[in-house]
């Protein structure tokens, strides 16, 4: 049974000098066809209650995963490793009801604090992108 780490190291290897071609073809632009043909198999194996699928088109929306984290490294972007820790703040973050010492019950409540967190960083965001703008004019 293969590791994550071994997984990564693969996806880098098929974009290695002694790769895949077609991988290493593959920029982000490119890839958005395989992307969305991923997904849309994903959404047919929920729909047709196919876990066996299911298991196997999560395999190929995570390769496009791994794909584009490893394109961005190349680029010198972002590493996987910072897709994943960003996805674990937000998750933190955006569940105040798990992680912090907010209370709420209802699905409702947890919509709509989600909701709001995801607006307030949204403006954090754009405040300072706005800032940063300003400080290279």
């Amino acid at each position: 049974m293969y590791t994550y780490s071994e997984l990564l190291n693969i996806i880098a290897e098929l974009r290695g000098d002694h790769g895949c071609p077609w991988d290493k073809a593959q920029t982000h632009e490119s890839m958005i066809p395989c992307l969305r043909d991923e997904c849309q198999e994903v959404i047919e194996a929920i729909e047709q209650d196919d876990n066996e699928n299911l298991c196997e088109e999560l395999g190929d929306v995570l390769l496009q995963v791994l794909l584009h984290a490893q394109i961005a490294r190349e680029e010198g972007a972002f590493t996987m490793e910072d897709v994943v820790n960003s996805l674990a703040e937000k998750m933190v973050r955006r569940h105040p009801h798990v992680f912090g010492n907010e209370e709420y019950g209802s699905l409702e409540q947890n919509q709509k604090r989600w909701e709001e967190i995801k607006q307030a960083e949204k403006e954090m965001k754009n405040a300072a992108e706005r800032g940063k703008y300003k400080d290279n004019a």
